[in-house]
């Protein structure tokens, strides 16, 4: 009997340090990948300019929260307008514009690797040509 009263003690301190260690992973699990409950971190993240900053990988920053990418028609005219603007260019995403330079962007590359973003008004013309 005496053998009964150590051992049960010894498993249960066993499965509490189990769930212990699985508890932690989860919430560590769970911030890294912005999983977790807390909505208003989540979405604080999200609105970091951190995640819209400029690197010489990406020039133009990452999408910032307040503009929206765009698509069908708007997408299509947008991008005719910019690479009509710069020829030989490529697009790397249009979207709306937030800054109030004009009503869309379109985030490009120039042939020779130099980075712009050309502003487009409601009627789909270019306004102006941005370099970086």
């Amino acid at each position: 009997m005496s053998t009964m009263r150590t051992g049960f003690p010894k498993a249960l301190g066993t499965l509490a340090v189990a769930i212990g260690i699985a508890g932690g992973s989860y919430g560590i699990a769970s911030a890294a990948s912005g999983n977790g409950s807390n909505s208003t971190a989540s979405s604080a993240a999200a609105t970091s300019p951190v995640a819209t900053q400029a690197t010489p990988a990406r020039p133009w920053g990452g999408q910032r929260p307040d503009e929206t990418l765009l698509t069908g028609d708007a997408e299509s005219k947008v991008r005719a307008a910019a690479l009509a603007k710069v020829s030989g260019g490529t697009i790397v995403r249009v979207e709306t514009d937030a800054d109030g330079n004009a009503a869309y962007e379109a985030h490009m590359t120039k042939s020779d690797g130099t980075p712009v973003t050309v502003y487009v008004d409601k009627s789909y013309n270019v306004v102006s040509v941005e370099s970086r």
